[in-house]
């Protein structure tokens, strides 16, 4: 297993569904159990197969036959839709369930995030979790003392570290839940959807903090829904589908093949219940839409064709000078441009009440080929104010259909880069002895 940090063999897993878990046996339940053995028999005879066929509904596989192999050093990425089984994976490689079939062989010490808290007492302090978790780690006593101070400042629970746990808000418990497992320095990390909780601010030191354990060396598994973050962390990725590993292989595929999988519509967004909507009293958010020019939905769109982003929204109080905007990013976390409303019509003007929709136009041969991700959000204007912005509001693919696109010249091969525009080039001979022109 040399070089090998972590390795699943035909990993399985059965739940039973819709039975009470068993309690400890008493004598009480051996002598009830002997008296009733006799007509066990008989019942069973009467129920036929009938109960033959419940039994077998009774189960389901979370897990089938998973299979990989993360090196040391690698952060390796799972993605899937809910339910495809990736908790179920990760508390296997936590230890906290046992695989049905199959085995796994993990070789360091393991750090686990996954839920908020796990592992924390809630009777005890801050401060005593986190050398209860370095306990649980195995790690000595001074060494946890040398990293308590970094720990208390990443979460910035400072004032409360002395108050019991129970006694947090969720945010303060999550931030304390993950300065402790990533700065106790585990070799291999487990990370599931910590950035699904949080403000912004906390969600992009999460995201830098995880970056900095992966070039330390140590081996990070990183569960998420958030695309960007899982292309930015991870250069390798498996893609989870009802308890089977669908794809693996790098971390842009495996994104791209969930994106155009059917499982997940990225292009369109809608909010239907108003109050559940991103916004607030003045201002409600109700759809992101990204579409071609005749108006269909497009999560793959072609690299020279233009192409429009709706932003379909409420004004709910007049009065307002108010700006859409959208973010653009690719798929290594990199913004590669924003697009602020610039209608002259709407410019200086009050927005009445009423119900809006914003569209801004992308033409082609700008963005290089990949997965793009949509940051949206509204802001009013005199005073500055941000009514809301919603982060990955839309993602869709850019692909290159035509092999005789004009941004490739004569050029067969893949054009690196953040984006591809079409530059108009010039070429002349010159005759012999004529100077440059200046």
């Amino acid at each position: 297993m040399s070089g090998i940090a972590i390795r699943l063999d035909n990993i399985c897993k059965k739940y039973r569904i819709g039975r009470a878990e068993q309690n400890y046996r008493t004598l009480r339940d051996a002598i009830k159990d002997a008296l009733a053995a006799p007509f066990r028999k008989t019942f069973r005879l009467l129920a036929g197969r009938g109960a033959e066929k419940a039994k077998a509904h009774d189960e389901i596989w979370a897990l089938k036959d998973i299979c990989f192999e993360v090196r040391p050093g690698e952060v390796m990425g799972v993605i899937g839709r809910n339910g495809a089984g990736k908790s179920t994976l990760l508390k296997i490689l936590s230890r906290i369930t046992e695989p049905t079939r199959g085995y796994a062989e993990i070789q360091g010490r393991v750090g686990s995030l996954l839920e908020v808290g796990t592992g924390f007492h809630a009777e005890l302090t801050g401060r005593e979790n986190i050398y209860l978790n370095g306990a649980i780690l195995g790690m000595a006593r001074i060494e946890i003392k040398r990293k308590f101070d970094e720990i208390v400042a990443f979460s910035e629970v400072e004032k409360f570290i002395d108050t019991p746990v129970k006694h947090y808000s969720s945010g303060m418990y999550l931030r304390l839940a993950f300065a402790v497992a990533a700065h106790l320095e585990p070799e291999i990390l487990i990370v599931d959807e910590v950035l699904a909780v949080g403000d912004a601010r906390f969600q992009k030191k999460c995201l830098n903090k995880m970056e900095d354990v992966g070039h330390k060396g140590r081996t990070v598994l990183f569960v998420s829904h958030n695309m960007p973050a899982v292309t930015r962390l991870c250069k390798r990725a498996i893609l989870l589908e009802e308890g089977i590993l669908k794809t693996e292989g790098p971390s842009y595929n495996v994104v791209g093949s969930y994106l155009n999988s059917g499982h997940c519509n990225a292009a369109v967004r809608e909010w239907s219940d108003p109050s559940k909507a991103p916004g607030n009293d003045i201002v409600r958010l109700r759809a992101i839409r990204v579409r071609t020019a005749e108006g269909r939905i497009a999560e793959t769109v072609n690299i020279s064709e233009t192409f429009a982003i709706d932003m379909e929204y409420d004004v709910l109080q007049p009065g307002c000078f108010l700006m859409p905007w959208h973010h653009f990013f690719n798929g290594e976390g990199i913004r590669l441009f924003e697009a602020h409303d610039t209608d002259a019509a709407w410019l200086r003007r009050e927005r009445p009440a009423g119900h809006y929709v914003s569209t801004v136009w992308i033409y082609g041969n700008l963005l290089a080929e990949g997965i793009i991700y949509v940051s949206s959000g509204l802001t009013r204007l005199q005073p500055t104010e941000r009514m809301f912005h919603e982060r990955d509001s839309a993602v869709f693919q850019v692909v290159d259909h035509d092999s005789n696109s004009p941004a490739l010249g004569g050029w067969t091969g893949t054009m690196e880069g953040a984006v591809r525009p079409f530059f108009q080039w010039t070429t002349r001979l010159r005759r012999t002895g004529e100077k440059p022109a200046i």
